[in-house]
């Protein structure tokens, strides 16, 4: 069997005290030994350099970090800038994505842009610097927001792996069907890298909501339900994500998936507690 391998995502801190605060995090889940950590890159690149003083600071801790990298609303120029600065410091994986438009941002703004997909910025990569990265794209289980079918999701999805991607990561769920059918659709079109599975620990009843409502990640009715009579028993709601979460994770595995990305929010407990209930650092 392939080995699985565990990831953890970090977003870039904006103050000193959320600085402070991800040293923290980092610590604590840098013990779990995860094959790396990624750092999210914003709208339109906004966090350009808080993603590489964070990719930076992680490396420096001793543990592997992949900067995210957005292409929509970036040129050439910029974008071949930030993959040789990215080089200069011996980074060797990224995850290559279309990313959103910051704020403000109009339809004319959008037809300027020299990019308008997540495969081109892989082929552009590809095209720049060969062989050096190893990239990571997205997937989408339950179909990317604003795809116009499944199957013309999953050909989306194929177009990047086609132009280089090395391995996947998927918008977080909580029904593992979805994540077998989508790796099976692709597997079957042509897409044969590991697709690993992105999981989102549940802490916060009205964070989730408002994440999944924006992504389009689909909270299956009984979880709703769950949550929403937990009222703000805030300990009845950690308590239950976890058991729902780890039971997510462990069928997953079970399935074959070829790892786990925790999108940990910059918090550590509900990650770790999940990371050490499925006993991961002993794989």
């Amino acid at each position: 069997m392939t080995q699985q391998n565990f990831s953890i995502e970090f977003f870039p801190p904006k103050t000193p005290a959320g600085v402070e605060k991800l040293r923290e995090t980092c610590a604590k889940l840098g013990e779990l030994d995860p094959k790396y950590f990624s750092v999210t890159f914003g709208a339109g690149g906004s966090t350009q350099h808080g993603t590489l003083d964070t990719v930076l600071e992680i490396r420096k801790a001793g543990h592997d970090a992949a900067p995210h990298l957005s292409c929509i609303g970036s040129s050439r120029e910029s974008l071949r800038a930030i993959l040789q600065e990215y080089k200069s410091h011996g980074i060797k994986r990224i995850v290559a994505l279309r990313g959103d438009l910051p704020s403000g941002y109009g339809a004319m703004d959008m037809s300027s842009s020299e990019f308008h997909h997540a495969n081109q910025l892989v082929e552009f990569i590809r095209a720049e610097t060969g062989d050096w990265f190893h990239i990571e794209v997205a997937a989408y289980p339950e179909m990317h927001p604003q795809a116009k079918s499944p199957q013309d999701d999953v050909t989306n999805f194929v177009r990047k792996v086609k132009a280089g991607a090395n391995s996947a990561i998927t918008q977080y769920f909580y029904n593992p069907d979805a994540y077998f059918r989508f790796v099976n659709d692709a597997n079957k079109a042509g897409a044969d890298v590991p697709i690993v599975a992105g999981i989102m620990p549940i802490t916060n009843y009205a964070n989730l909501m408002r994440f999944s409502d924006t992504c389009g990640a689909e909270i299956p009715r009984w979880i709703r339900l769950k949550l929403a009579a937990y009222n703000d028993d805030a300990d009845s709601i950690r308590a239950f994500g976890l058991d729902v979460v780890t039971d997510l994770c462990e069928r997953l595995l079970a399935g074959g998936a070829p790892g786990l990305h925790f999108y940990s929010l910059n918090q550590a407990a509900a990650t770790h507690a999940i990371w050490s209930r499925l006993n991961l650092s002993a794989k």
